[in-house]
């Protein structure tokens, strides 16, 4: 069959050409006669995967040389829990900015194991945008401050990122990371599942400044430790091997189409298309996000009843679209235009919706 245009928000559609090259190499990688699934993570054949993308994370981001980073397992989520446990000592604590639902499930979890505080939230505004930045009360002292980059069922972006002077920023990355460029340096420590740009579902990349691992405490479980996998260059025990491979691939695809200055220019024109037909709708669609924290790889928003949202995501489907149905807590329409979404799909979607619009406005 056909391939069709996949506005999941995760696990999201990945590059045609990559699953090509997966596909030639999937029954005997390099010459070993066996899968890459297959292949021992002790061979030279997967170190040398490991290696290039580390390697090519930091090159497409401008990791400095200062930083570490990790493939690790458990997904973005058991992030939640690890960043506290290693970063926060039990006399310190950590700052929240609540943006969304993926904010709220981190400040949560950490606030299991670690004092907490909410220093900024949109909750009070359905999470319609992203707060400004005298809406940010840093307390005294805190061993870090944590964001959402993206936020995938609402639909925002942080456009640019607060300065918050020598306090050390954490990020959970999962929806926007390698979509666009910015300055690593201004983060302490950024986390995202593979699932939305990176790759497939399995894998959970984190990038460290060097210096945070030192000192973690012996006292939390093994698994859960940056510095033992820093020291074992992510080999500690056996990794997600072919989410790795297919880390990799992705990588390497994303920089021989230009890196993150070519990637960002391509998903803002591609968001462009969309939210242009959204404002040009007169309210038939109305944006969830306030439009200066728009993201530009979730783009949600409502139609004039539920039912009519039923009928657009069903025809939607039946025209090869499918994943447009809004996250379960919030309902309405959701188009995730990561990296591999082309600007074709994007059209379609247009086209679709400027159609769908004539025939029911």
């Amino acid at each position: 069959m056909e391939r069709i245009f996949n506005f999941n928000a995760g696990p999201a559609t990945l590059p045609l050409a990559v699953l090509e090259e997966a596909q030639s190499e999937l029954l005997n990688f390099k010459g070993t006669g066996m899968s890459v699934m297959e292949n021992s993570h002790r061979t030279k054949e997967y170190e040398a995967i490991n290696s290039e993308a580390e390697a090519l994370v930091k090159e497409l981001l401008g990791v400095p040389e200062n930083y570490r980073v990790l493939f690790l397992q458990g997904g973005a989520s058991t992030q939640f829990a690890a960043v506290p446990m290693n970063l926060v000592s039990a006399d310190s604590h950590a700052d929240y900015i609540l943006t969304g639902a993926w904010a709220e499930k981190a400040y949560k979890e950490a606030s299991k194991f670690v004092k907490t505080n909410v220093i900024a939230t949109t909750k009070e505004e359905n999470y319609n945008r992203i707060p400004q930045a005298d809406e940010i009360k840093v307390s005294q002292g805190p061993a870090y401050v944590h964001l959402c980059s993206n936020n995938t069922i609402f639909g925002t972006q942080w456009q640019s990122f607060p300065d918050l002077g020598d306090v050390s920023m954490v990020a959970d990355m999962s929806s926007d990371i390698m979509s666009r460029r910015f300055d690593v340096s201004k983060f302490a420590l950024i986390y995202a599942g593979a699932q939305k740009n990176l790759g497939p579902a399995g894998v959970t990349v984190v990038i460290i400044r060097k210096d945070l691992l030192e000192g973690i405490p012996s006292s939390i479980p093994t698994m859960l430790r940056y510095d033992i996998h820093a020291k074992n260059d992510s080999l500690f025990n056996t990794p997600p091997s072919f989410s790795v491979y297919m880390v990799n691939l992705v990588l390497r695809w994303l920089k021989n189409n230009g890196g993150l200055a070519a990637a960002e220019k391509r998903n803002a024109e591609k968001a462009a298309l969309i939210y242009e037909t959204i404002d040009l709708s007169k309210d038939f669609y109305k944006g969830h996000a306030l439009k200066d924290s728009r993201s530009r790889m979730n783009i949600t928003f409502r139609l004039p009843s539920e039912e009519l949202e039923k009928t657009f995501a069903a025809e939607a489907t039946k025209q090869g679209m499918i994943g447009l149905k809004g996250h379960r807590s919030v309902g309405g329409i959701r188009a995730s235009v990561y990296n591999a979404m082309s600007l074709e799909g994007c059209m379609a979607l247009t086209d679709f919706m400027k159609v769908f619009q004539s025939k029911n406005g």
